[in-house]
């Protein structure tokens, strides 16, 4: 029976006296950290030497901060406003400064993407881990507190607790706890702040050890605002759209290249005529362009802001059931998600239910909705409607009565999006907390290892994510398939695995399933275009033997099944043309091509100037919004941040900040005042800011 406490240091004053000094506490990634609860227990380890503690998770989140006075003037008002009483983890504070006290250890099995690449500490206490193997890798590394933020809601007189946003490892750990007979002292943080998600999700609050209620462990959710989709984003999001299948599954992840799929999919459903003429013009397949009949389900381990624009749109509706049978006959098409004269024919043709029906078939059949919650068996005889019938849905006569008076009106308990962790802007969560019963019933926030593999529900996940597309980013491509994703080849690790390899293997594995890996041809490093694509490098994510299908914004490389020479051409045909005589010369000398080989003139011409103008029709429609699902920036502070862009571009160039300022002295351009009182530079008074005021107005 969990102990409820309404203060943070009275648990922690339990969980010491029943634990002891030495903690190994075990955390969820992303926002499903219950932050003032683990910074008071840092506090007591920075307080007390005797006190070891260890700290295990993953994406440490914290708010941005400004790395300049200009920077600040426009960061702060703009945190203020987006991230309210969230609360900073004092751990990450003291690891980029170097001060993470001798007691105390953090280890983190997935990184905030390049924000520790010169953290040495950070490097040095990296788990490399998939994600399917934390939960089991947490024990190992001897766990014995776990802790997690949940909402709570109050329904039918009774309080019910749900894991929310982060039952990804949670819900793996248990089980592996308790066969294990490993003991830990577990804790639920309440924060009214996050969105109560239902089936998996809910947990029985006697599974738990405490429930703290104290007041500070509800605060403003961490929030990923937005990103802008650039033109060669949108590419590469229409390119992916034409390879997914009506009817089929769909894997995506945050930012700009997930946002530039989900709205090449509404494209697809909403403008179809102008979304064929683009993919056309791009030179994309159009074997799976047409709106979609029977939409698409999502299974992912993140539940990003872009699937729920696809539930908006209408886009992810196909619901898969936790029946293999069911299942089945839903994807051949012998049964729909309406019950009707064929359902039960089919069922027992399948032998999902015999005839006559038994108490089990019948609890089965009220289950999914199939039959009326009113429909009662006693003995052999049904009882629904006021009437009666014999249970022998095999006998002609008794079939068409109880097809009148039993069936359902629709299938029940069906999941449109299985979610492993949700993270994402404001207006996403605030979506969450809005959603009707129904719809929050058909998002199955569940455990990783559901999600990411297949093992130990094999034949039934296979049946849920037919033709799925499981798309994911990567940094790099070599030439002959192998993708790097996480790090680099100095041994500096940018992020983490994740669940990358886990989805790649699955495709491999499910027919008609396609791993897709998304990487931009090119990237700026210090100064200098360079090329994603690269003839080897020493550090590899995916290793090239489960190569499969690549897309940069110049096209779609299908390199399953193929040899290295193939791979090599295919590869080149989506390589930013820049690049492509040197890296084709790298492969004659290394023997991977024929000498004679030449590029075919159709394909080069890959350079950004030609993806726009190959868009130009639907961006002069309106159909390519910088932020196609809206932005926490006003738009104000949009027109801001492009300056303040072309104003740190050019701190790199002194020639050109002179330029600047001499620009801004002269004050000849027009600048709104509303932009100048935003960085409260509109009546400066030090020589620094009327410094900062002209070299603004200078970069307008």
């Amino acid at each position: 029976m969990a102990r409820h406490f309404a203060r943070i240091e009275d648990c922690l004053d339990d969980l010491l006296t029943r634990v002891g000094n030495r903690l190994t506490l075990g955390i969820p990634l992303g926002i499903g950290k219950p932050n003032p609860l683990v910074n008071a227990l840092y506090a007591r380890a920075r307080a007390n030497p005797g006190l070891q503690l260890r700290i295990l998770t993953a994406l440490s989140l914290e708010k941005p901060k400004a790395g300049s006075d200009m920077e600040a003037r426009f960061l702060d008002p703009f945190v203020a406003r987006l991230y309210g009483n969230y609360p900073d983890l004092d751990y990450v504070r003291d690891r980029h400064k170097g001060q993470t006290p001798r007691n105390v250890e953090v280890v983190e099995f997935f990184l905030k993407s390049g924000d520790y690449l010169s953290n040495d500490y950070a490097q040095q206490h990296y788990l490399n881990s998939n994600y399917t193997h934390v939960a089991r890798d947490m024990i190992l590394q001897g766990v014995n507190v776990v802790a997690q933020a949940v909402a709570v809601r109050e329904r039918g007189g009774k309080t019910e607790y749900s894991l929310s946003c982060n039952p990804d490892v949670t819900l793996d750990m248990m089980p592996l706890l308790k066969s294990s007979g490993h003991k830990v002292y577990s804790v639920l943080a309440v924060n009214r702040e996050l969105p109560f998600m239902e089936n998996d999700a809910i947990v029985n609050p006697d599974d738990f050890d405490a429930i703290v209620e104290d007041p500070s462990c509800t605060h403003t959710l961490f929030c990923a605002p937005n990103m802008k989709v650039a033109t060669s984003d949108y590419a590469i999001g229409l390119y992916v759209s034409t390879l997914v299948k009506d009817g089929g599954t769909l894997q995506i992840g945050i930012g700009s290249l997930g946002d530039a799929i989900a709205h090449a999919l509404i494209l697809r459903e909403r403008h179809n005529d102008a979304y064929i003429a683009a993919t056309q013009a791009l030179g994309a397949p159009q074997t799976d362009v047409a709106p979609f009949r029977q939409g698409l389900y999502g299974c992912s381990e993140m539940f990003v802001n872009g699937f729920m624009a696809l539930i908006e749109a209408g886009v992810l509706r196909r619901e898969v059931f936790d029946h293999e049978g069911l299942q089945a006959l839903l994807n051949s098409g012998r049964m729909t998600t309406t019950p009707d004269a064929s359902s039960l024919p089919a069922l027992l043709e399948a032998r999902v239910i015999g005839s006559p029906l038994s108490a089990a078939d019948v609890d089965f059949l009220k289950h999914y909705g199939i039959f009326r919650d009113d429909v009662l068996l006693r003995g052999s005889t049904l009882h629904s409607d006021g009437k009666t019938m014999p249970a022998i849905p095999d006998d002609a006569a008794a079939l068409a009565l109880i097809n009148r008076h039993c069936l359902g009106q629709r299938l029940r308990h069906g999941i449109s999006m299985h979610g492993g962790f949700f993270l994402g802007p404001r207006d996403f969560y605030e979506k969450l907390r809005q959603l009707d019963d129904a719809s929050r019933a058909r998002i199955g926030m569940t455990r990783i290892g559901f999600i990411n593999q297949l093992y130990g529900q094999e034949s039934l996940a296979m049946r849920q994510r037919r033709d799925a597309r499981f798309v994911n980013t990567c940094m790099m491509m070599t030439l002959l398939g192998a993708a790097v994703s996480d790090g680099l080849d100095s041994g500096k690790l940018v992020s983490g695995v994740g669940g990358q390899y886990n989805f790649v293997a699955q495709a491999h594995e499910i027919e008609g399933a396609r791993s897709i890996l998304m990487l931009r041809a090119t990237r700026q490093a210090r100064g200098q275009t360079v090329s994603n694509i690269v003839w080897n490098y020493g550090h590899t994510t995916i290793p090239r033997h489960l190569r499969d299908i690549v897309v940069t914004e110049y096209g779609i490389a299908d390199l399953r099944g193929q040899t290295d020479a193939t791979i090599i051409k295919r590869l080149l045909a989506i390589t930013d043309s820049r690049f492509q005589p040197e890296l084709l010369a790298i492969a004659r000398d290394a023997g991977k091509i024929e000498p004679e080989y030449e590029i075919p003139e159709a394909q080069l011409h890959n350079l950004p100037e030609n993806v726009k103008a190959r868009l130009s029709a639907l961006s002069s429609a309106n159909l390519l919004p910088d932020f196609p699902f809206g932005s926490d920036f006003t738009p104000e502070e949009l027109a801001i941040i492009r300056i303040l862009q072309r104003m740190k571009e050019n701190a790199e160039h002194p020639l050109q900040m002179v330029k600047a300022l001499v620009a801004g002295l002269r004050e000849e351009k027009t600048v709104p005042a509303a932009w100048l009182e935003r960085l409260q530079l509109d009546n400066p008074e030090t020589l620094r800011e009327k410094l900062l005021r002209q070299l603004f107005i200078g970069n307008v």
